[in-house]
């Protein structure tokens, strides 16, 4: 995400823990509300920001304890979110976003996060942080 100025912005930290995924899910779209986003526009949101902290909990951090950050940033009509983690990352990230693709399919994994991240965004960059773990960059116009 380049850097710039937002209107309103905030971030937070959390525990790799699943009880948190909810959480999370509901602490951003409470926060993109103020961009009078519709309620499909809101489920979008919610939505991706599960898949992606789903994806740290589930493969970053192969169910150990660890923590997920999340930022989110407003610009005029856009909601810009970030979610890293410290975990593991990705060997492949280009086969990893394809439909279908899970490394977990023990597990009942379908292998569609980043898939559905994508179709419910209109922005998605994944990619592996120099200090270990994955960084889920997306964002979404909110059409008023």
């Amino acid at each position: 995400m380049e850097k710039q100025e937002f209107d309103n912005k905030f971030s937070m930290s959390l525990d790799a823990k699943h009880i948190n995924e909810g959480f999370a899910r509901s602490m951003v779209a409470t926060f993109c509300v103020q961009l009078n986003a519709s309620i499909s526009e809101i489920n979008d949101i919610k939505t991706a920001v599960s898949e992606a902290v789903t994806n740290s909990i589930v493969h970053g951090y192969n169910g150990n304890d660890g923590e997920i950050l999340i930022f989110v940033g407003l610009r005029k009509n856009v909601a810009y979110i970030k979610i890293s983690d410290k975990g593991i990352g990705i060997k492949d990230i280009t086969k990893a976003r394809q439909p279908f693709y899970t490394t977990k399919s023990s597990q009942e994994r379908s292998g569609m996060g980043f898939t559905l991240m994508e179709s419910f965004m209109d922005k998605l960059n994944v990619y592996n942080n120099s200090y270990g773990g994955v960084t889920v960059e997306m964002s979404k116009e909110i059409k008023q």
